[in-house]
């Protein structure tokens, strides 16, 4: 259930940034390379988790700070005012979209401002980037990096092991981190700014997945995993004395040093066989817990055992739960109560069925009971209730026969942690949501405890398809891993996926322009078949038939009028059917694999692109003709959607760095097409209502426009551009799908590799043309202004502060100085989107490159972090120039 993380994203993520092609001239469009700013509202499509979260991570100094880190989805911290989680990653630009991958997380005990991320997400050819320690003093609102010399793997096999990054309890300048791939154990003392390997560390570690795996996926050195202190041989403000380090390799999983990280050595008397994946301390009675698997996970994993080390005799006990000869699992996730000394906790993470295990003792592993076990097989007791109301369709629709139940306990089950300073609250993660309690103890009284999603606001999905369709729900998905939603209600999670059939990632979607109720999507199933339809605009389906050697999902497309469908598979060439997909009959004309799309006028037309290559049908699918248009990219890194409205306008997107690379507009049906010289790149296309005056959608993308890489919108046919989202919101790669709304002007949405899907509502009311530049820089405009001044977050000594700056007056500004005091002497140590200076208590806040323009009506935002001591009163008085702004 749910075993593959999204590969399939991560393939086409890997050729859509790598994959060159050679140069090709397109005639250019006329426009200007000159951006505009608009001001967005970003949110989630509320979907709550969708993805594996390996670790969580609590701050044993300060009461309800917590952190989880997702393998591709970025890190969050919890916010216990309302109970949800807030994304700390989303500044993680398109250049470093490796840098969402996140191996590892700590939060600094001694100073909880302080947090730590570990980043990158492959450690072979599929991210071209090297992994980072992120680093930041205001708890992840904003961060500082420093690169690493190799990369990391928050996608990687093993990457719920851990933690592999650990702050000093005693001196917190010291961390370590632990390095995959043969790359050792790595050290800073000067808390994570410079990073140096600590080369008397003796081993790097031998354990591989699968050697024989030529891609580097399975076949790379999963390394040192992770770092544990021993915080009772320090004292504050000195390094501690002992360190343990587990390393991936079977017949040597635990060092230790006991002088600081002077010396190491094997631990004498360690069990072999297996690898540690947890190592967790409790200082008070001087064990030290371990974790075993005979493998990495976070899939697989056969056998395993659970060890307690007495640090003070070195005497090693087998504590696990059952014999050896009775697991068919491994154990990772492990956790210590730090208020009740000797309770301890370890999850069966490899337990997919019935389901997975967790395990409780409360005499430090002497004895041990179960979250569930059979009362008469197949039947279960189990010691916990599960209300998934909040999130319901973690039942996968299902209905199980005993002892499998309906929604699982959870599967992947490598992290869980207690609270350190709440005995009844739990969280662990699973490979689809954060789950936790708030009466565990109720365990040990013999009652039952209560597991509920805590989830609201992580959002981890990997978004390759959405479609927004003029009537019904605002917006379908096509998801990686669970498959997709209609949502009716964007604040709201929807209630179960797609269902009958529930492929496990939906590829592609598409409904009929003219018929919205009918549509289509095509998928990935272990058995099954791959295409599915629906006459209520998604709200319920039905299986199609595939025609021979179908493997999986690929591309599909809808006649504008729903009554013909062109599907390109893969394992099989394209297909076309009339109805609903009970005879397919092969395509001519058009190769294996080309990505098609419907006109959305015309019934009878089809498109397709291959290798360069644009294709036309005007007989519904069953014949192709190679177009006779040139300059396109000759790679398959490419995107395109026909208008709404228009026959034969279509738009395409795409291309590599080293080659053609742009988008590109045809009028006459994909006969020729014209590149827009404005565009440097770009790699989604999608249209939204049009802008209040115009005739024309509103075009988005996801693309670089002069020499900055966003998310765009343009309402006059791409002859100027506006930049909607800034650089506190990029969500690292974007690349996949994108949409407007075709019932609410400015609304986009994004489809992301791991933030699921984020939407956005523009400010801008007015006419139908962006503004376009100004006949030169103004840098104290007039006209009115207003001025929306909130501190989002606020900490002891610190606090984060969001400014929007508003053109109320008539006339476009073409750059802005905005101005003001602190009324309590407070100080701005960084901010995002305006460069700011201070001179004497007076700060003033300037335009970046992109965001000088902004028309009349419309507004641009920026944020920074900032120092306070006595109070933090807002200031009252703004100043734009000389004039004051309300």
């Amino acid at each position: 259930m749910r075993r593959t993380r999204i590969l399939t994203a991560v393939f086409a993520l890997a050729a859509g940034l790598l994959a060159g092609a050679p140069v090709a001239v397109g005639a250019p469009e006329s426009g200007s390379v000159a951006i505009a700013a608009d001001t967005y509202t970003w949110k989630n499509a509320r979907i709550d988790g969708g993805g594996f979260v390996p670790g969580i991570v609590f701050n044993r100094k300060e009461k309800n700070l917590a952190y989880a880190r997702t393998d591709i989805g970025g890190a969050y911290r919890w916010v216990e005012s309302s109970r949800t989680w807030t994304p700390l990653l989303d500044s993680v630009g398109w250049d470093d979209w490796g840098h969402t991958g996140v191996v590892s997380l700590a939060s600094d005990s001694v100073d909880p401002n302080r947090v730590y991320a570990a980043v990158g997400t492959y450690t072979n050819g599929w991210d071209p980037g090297n992994g980072a320690v992120m680093r930041s003093a205001d708890r992840g609102a904003t961060w500082q990096r420093t690169n690493l010399p190799f990369k990391l793997g928050g996608n990687m096999p093993g990457r719920g092991m851990g933690e592999r990054l650990a702050v000093d309890p005693n001196r917190n300048s010291v961390l370590y981190l632990g390095a995959p791939s043969g790359k050792g154990l790595w050290r800073s003392t000067d808390s994570g700014v410079t990073w140096s390997q600590v080369t008397n560390f003796p081993n790097v570690g031998n354990y591989v997945a699968d050697p024989s795996d030529t891609s580097g996926y399975n076949s790379d050195n999963q390394g040192i995993v992770w770092v544990t202190f021993d915080e009772s041989t320090g004292t504050s403000g000195t390094a501690t004395k002992t360190i343990y380090v587990g390393v991936a390799d079977k017949d040597n999983a635990v060092y230790r040093s006991t002088d600081a990280g002077a010396t190491w050595s094997r631990v004498a008397g360690q069990p072999t066989g297996y690898l540690a994946h947890k190592g967790v301390l409790d200082a008070s009675n001087g064990y030290l817990y371990l974790a075993y698997s005979d493998t990495g996970g976070p899939y697989d994993g056969g056998k395993g055992r659970l060890y307690r080390y007495a640090t003070a005799t070195g005497t090693w006990t087998d504590i696990s739960p059952v014999a050896e000869a009775d697991t068919y699992f491994g154990f990772s996730g492990l956790t210590i109560d730090r208020q009740k000394p000797g309770t301890v906790m370890a999850t069966a993470y490899s337990s997919w069925w019935p389901d997975t295990q967790i395990f409780r003792s409360t005499n430090s592993g002497g004895t041990w009971t179960k979250a569930w076990d059979y009362s008469s097989y197949p039947n279960r007791q189990n010691r916990f209730t599960m209300d998934v109301s909040s999130s319901p369709w973690l039942t996968w629709g299902a209905n199980p026969s005993p002892p499998e139940q309906t929604p699982k306990l959870g599967w992947m089950t490598e992290s869980l942690e207690i609270d350190p300073f709440n005995s009844d609250r739990m969280m662990y993660g699973t490979g689809a949501t954060v789950y936790g309690t708030e009466n565990l103890t109720n365990w040990d009284s013999g009652s039952t405890f209560a597991i509920k999603p805590m989830v609201q606001g992580l959002e981890e999905t990997a978004v390759l398809d959405l479609a927004s369709p003029p009537s019904g729900a605002p917006l379908l998905s096509a998801l990686g891993d669970i498959g997709g939603f209609r949502h009716t209600d964007l604040t709201k999670v929807p209630a179960m996926m797609y269902t009958a059939p529930n492929f496990t990632t939906t590829t592609s979607l598409d409904f009929a322009e003219t018929n919205p109720n009918t549509v289509v999507r095509v998928g990935d199933l272990d058995s099954g078949p791959h295409i599915a339809f629906s006459t209520d605009n998604g709200a319920n389906w039905f299986a199609g038939q595939d025609p021979s050697g179908v493997s999986g999902g690929g591309t599909v497309a809808a006649a504008a009028d729903g009554t013909r469908f062109v599907w390109s598979p893969q394992g099989a060439g394209v297909q076309y059917a009339t109805g609903f997909g009970t005879s397919w009959s092969a395509s001519t004309g058009i190769p294996a694999g080309a990505v098609v799309e419907a006109d959305r006028v015309d019934p009878k037309v089809f498109y397709g692109f291959k290798s360069g290559k644009f294709y036309v049908s005007s007989d519904g699918g069953a014949t192709f003709t190679a177009s006779a248009a040139t300059g396109l990219p000759s790679g398959d890194s490419v995107r395109f959607k026909a208008l709404p409205g228009t026959k034969g306008d279509v738009w395409l997107a795409g291309g590599a760095s080293d080659g053609a690379y742009g988008l590109w507009h045809s009028t006459n049906g994909g006969a020729s097409f014209t590149k827009l010289s404005n565009v440097e790149q770009a790699d989604t296309v999608g249209f939204g209502k049009a802008a209040p005056g115009a005739s024309y959608q509103t075009l988005y993308t996801s693309a670089k426009i002069g020499g900055v890489r966003g998310v765009f919108r343009s309402t006059d046919r791409g002859a100027t551009w506006t930049r909607i989202n800034d650089d506190a919101h990029q969500w690292g790669w974007t690349g996949a799908t994108i949409t407007g709304d075709p019932r609410v002007y400015g609304r986009v949405y994004v489809g992301t590799n791991g933030r699921g899907i984020i939407y956005g509502d523009t400010s801008d009311t007015g006419g139908g043309t962006d503004p376009g530049p100004g006949p030169g820089p103004d840098p104290t405009p007039t006209g009115a202004c207003a001025v929306t001044y909130k501190i989002t977050n606020q900490w002891s000594g610190g606090f984060q502060a969001d400014v929007q700056l508003s053109n109320t007056g008539t006339g476009a500004w073409n750059g802005w100085a905005l101005s003001w005091t602190f009324p309590g002497g407070q100080t701005v140590s960084q901010a995002w989107n305006a460069d700011l200076s201070t001179s004497g208590g007076t700060v003033t806040a300037k335009n970046v490159g992109w965001n000088g323009t902004v028309a009349a009506g419309s507004s641009v935002s920026f944020g920074f972090t900032g120092n306070w001591t006595g109070t933090n009163a807002r200031p009252t008085t703004f100043k734009l120039g000389d004039q004051s702004c309300t």
